[in-house]
């Protein structure tokens, strides 16, 4: 208890970044090393750099809520049998996306991205662990895209801003990309089966799928508990999807 220990203190403190002891060589003019110089050189360069990571990481935390990824809901699949009523009712998008019209680029990038809608959601679906949550980002990504290039395939005349923007908002907002670009689908199927009586009980069928589809989208986050309301929902939106189709022909 009696042994004096000048050197502990300083030895702790001189270990952290940043901390200059006023007692030692700050205030003497003599027995300076040059070396001394370049350690500290050295550690204010550091603290320097890492000052610059912290003030970038607290940007991006505080980046705008357009340019965050969604929070994807993970419920749902909770026994095998519902894992797979939702994966036998995501198959019906490859075979809309096989059979859909490949007149050209525009059409068959649509058709392509059916496909793909159909293999994320089986893959979402089956999988589990952390792997689940960005299954369930390529999900909703993908459907976003499938409405952007049907978007493009009914209306090649859409403002080339409007489109790019879509683009880059698609890995962050693909939800509102969606509705955007739903919305645009919709006014456009509602035009061509003003003029076109071929099209009417189609258009019909598609805006009571549309209807119900909207209605299971928000009862499957209303009610989570309830099971096979999401396989309800895949079915409701293939049927609007095979209506859409017609579009294209």
């Amino acid at each position: 208890m009696g042994v004096k220990d000048t050197s502990s203190p300083c030895r702790v403190l001189e270990g952290l970044h940043g901390v200059q002891l006023s007692g030692r060589s700050l205030y003497r003019d003599e027995g300076l090393d040059p070396g001394d110089f370049d350690a500290s050189t050295c550690e204010g360069a550091e603290i320097v750099r890492i000052s610059q990571k912290l003030l970038i990481r607290r940007l991006w935390q505080q980046r705008p809520s357009c340019l965050r990824p969604i929070h994807c809901c993970l419920h749902g699949d909770r026994h095998v049998a519902e894992t797979i009523a939702n994966v036998l009712t995501s198959l019906p998008f490859i075979v809309l996306g096989f059979q859909a019209p490949r007149k050209n680029l525009n059409t068959a990038l649509y058709a392509n991205s059916l496909v793909g809608v159909g293999i994320a959601s089986s893959l979402y679906h089956s999988s589990r662990g952390e792997i689940r949550k960005i299954l369930r980002w390529a999900d909703y990504t993908t459907i976003a895209a499938t409405t952007l290039c049907l978007s493009r395939a009914l209306r090649d005349e859409n403002p080339k801003l409007l489109m790019a923007a879509s683009t880059m908002l698609l890995p962050f907002q693909p939800l509102m990309v969606s509705a955007v670009h739903t919305g645009m689908m919709e006014v456009a199927f509602a035009k061509r089966a003003s003029v076109k009586p071929e099209l009417k009980m189609a258009h019909n069928l598609h805006k009571l799928s549309s209807l119900l589809g909207g209605a299971l989208f928000f009862a499957d986050d209303w009610f989570p508990r309830t099971p096979y309301i999401h396989a309800a929902w895949h079915l409701a939106a293939a049927i609007g999807v095979g209506t859409c189709n017609k579009l294209l022909e």
